[in-house]
């Protein structure tokens, strides 16, 4: 059986999951990969907040660009993008969606500031039916690879590394 989940997320919610766990996520994500993730992890949560009007706080971030061919994810230990996990968890971010394993210090990371990382099939034309908005929402100047806003309906999505362990190991 799936849940449901919407975002912002609680930390009761991300405490609930387990490795292996199916859910289907709706709400508004974040989508950022190696040109805009460490943009974000070099601004405090006040820069964030009070320059790019957007809070962290409960969100998810999709390792992603955005572009009129659709989303789809990228590999999530990419070292710009792997690197800004934790420090994005610490500002406030409970879920990261992508593919592919991550480093053991990473899984660690996780655990420590309550967050998960989660997969998500790479079904670019499945994700388009279920994105019902976007907008770039901070750095135009990179394009597709912008901090990007989607507005989503039952994304679906595997849970990879929760309370320490991997579905990896």
């Amino acid at each position: 059986m799936c849940r449901e989940f919407s975002t912002p997320l609680s930390a009761d919610d991300v405490a609930s999951l387990n490795v292996g766990d199916m859910i289907y996520l709706s709400g508004d994500i974040f989508c950022g990969r190696d040109a805009v993730l460490p943009k974000l992890v070099d601004m405090t949560a006040e820069e964030i907040s009070s320059e790019l009007n957007i809070n962290l706080d409960g969100g998810v971030i999709f390792h992603t660009a955005v572009s009129p061919a659709g989303v789809g994810p990228t590999s999530s230990n990419k070292l710009e993008i792997e690197s800004s996990i934790a420090p994005l968890s610490a500002k406030g971010i409970r879920l990261h969606l992508g593919k592919g394993a991550l480093h053991p210090e990473t899984v660690a990371q996780l655990n420590r500031y309550n967050s998960v990382y989660a997969v998500i099939p790479p079904v670019t034309a499945l994700l388009g039916e279920l994105t019902l908005s976007q907008r770039v929402v901070a750095f135009p100047e990179l394009g597709m690879e912008a901090l990007h806003v989607l507005q989503v309906e039952r994304y679906p999505v595997i849970i990879a590394v929760a309370k320490g362990r991997s579905i990896y190991e």
